[in-house]
């Protein structure tokens, strides 16, 4: 298997850390009433992992020499006020995220280092599936 397949599947991964990061950050502006008391950390937070998640896909695409998409996913960011619609589209991120992750981990050979860079991703996009199921 030549790189391309999994630089391909990196910088899916890329584009969508650049979408959740706009989207959490989108939702933590917007967040309104009893719930932004503990919804807006939480995005922020999910926003700034999103960028710390980005810089480790991007360093392992340049690693295997590849070029770093810059640009988000082009899924839509659903504006609302509604946290549970806020929250409901935050779980979908984070499904997606796991599942793409999961994908990569299997094209990773021979480089333990990068794959236990993006295995602590992937967990960690596992631990935010379920923290956003029991906000929901």
């Amino acid at each position: 298997m030549s790189n391309s397949e999994l630089i391909e599947k990196l910088n899916g991964g890329l584009g969508w850390e650049l979408r959740a990061a706009a989207l959490y950050s989108h939702y933590s502006a917007y967040i309104r009433g009893i719930n932004r008391l503990h919804l807006k950390p939480f995005f922020d937070e999910e926003a700034s992992e999103s960028h710390t998640h980005a810089e480790a896909v991007r360093a392992a695409i340049v690693k295997l020499g590849g070029v770093a998409v810059t640009d988000r996913d082009s899924t839509e960011i659903v504006h609302t006020t509604d946290y549970k619609i806020m929250l409901t589209e935050s779980l979908r991120t984070e499904q997606k995220a796991a599942e793409g992750y999961e994908e990569v981990l299997a094209l990773i050979k021979d480089d333990e280092e990068m794959y236990d860079s993006i295995e602590q991703i992937y967990f960690q996009e596992l631990r935010s599936v379920e923290e956003v199921t029991q906000l929901l």
